[in-house]
């Protein structure tokens, strides 16, 4: 199958995903995103001009902290995907899991691990210049299914996560970048939105952060999680189970 069929096929299978799964998937995100909104909301309100500091020092804080609202916007994305993976690949057929269940079986220290250093790979990636972050954001961007999927360490889902990508590059690229991209786009128009309706106060940002990344990031989670699942067949011969056909919600 060609490139183009590939990724035409995957994009169908995420939206059909999604929406088979939307209720279990949205409510989960909501869970998870909800206190990242408030990290995102507390690195978006810092007042550099009220610091006391001088203006070179106040440029590099100002570079720094436009990174970390970009990339604290990624945060969360890894692990919740390791729990999207729990929940399109569990044993009762056609029926989501009890988030109780999702919730005992989530790998927390190896997940957040990872979430962290992905943030951090993509970070210094970004440093050197856009081609490396990238590179580091195509090359790791499986290491939170995987964590869930094959049981791996940290290092292994990230390495795991690297040997899957390589000869497979463009099709993640083609699927996740696109995701991150038009996400953050719709994610913004969404935050403006409730700043408009809200004002701009604390409490609006916290709720405008948490509603985009609850409504958004379960696409990026569920395109991750089909990737994998998909070339580790490819890679291996056999992957695990998806059950990914609900009826629509």
């Amino acid at each position: 199958m060609s490139l183009s069929r590939r990724v035409a096929s995957t994009y169908r299978r995420i939206w059909r995903t999604y929406w088979g799964w939307a209720k279990s998937i949205l409510l989960l995100a909501v869970i998870v995103f909800v206190p990242l909104g408030l990290l995102n909301a507390l690195t978006a309100n810092v007042d550099l001009d009220s610091l006391n500091i001088a203006n070179g020092i106040k440029l590099a804080a100002l570079a720094l902290a436009v990174g970390a609202i970009t990339l604290t916007g990624l945060l969360g994305e890894v692990f919740f995907s390791g729990a999207v993976a729990i929940s399109l690949t569990h044993p009762h057929g056609e029926e989501p899991p009890p988030l109780r269940e999702i919730a005992r079986r989530l790998d927390y220290g190896r997940l957040i691990a990872v979430d962290l250093l992905f943030v951090a790979i993509v970070a210094a990636g970004l440093l050197l210049g856009l081609i490396p972050g990238i590179l580091a954001f195509v090359w790791f961007g499986l290491a939170g299914p995987i964590v869930e999927l094959e049981e791996r360490s940290t290092g292994g889902a990230l390495r795991r996560s690297l040997r899957l990508v390589r000869g497979n590059f463009w099709l993640v690229f083609l699927v996740l970048a696109p995701i991150e991209i038009v996400g953050d786009a719709i994610g913004s128009g969404l935050a403006a939105l409730v700043h408009e309706l809200l004002g701009h106060t604390f409490v609006a940002s916290w709720l405008a952060e948490a509603v985009a990344d609850a409504a958004l990031s379960p696409v990026f989670a569920v395109a991750a999680v089909l990737l994998t699942v998909d070339l580790i067949g490819r890679k291996d011969g056999a992957a695990p189970p998806l059950h990914a056909t609900a009826v629509p919600a």
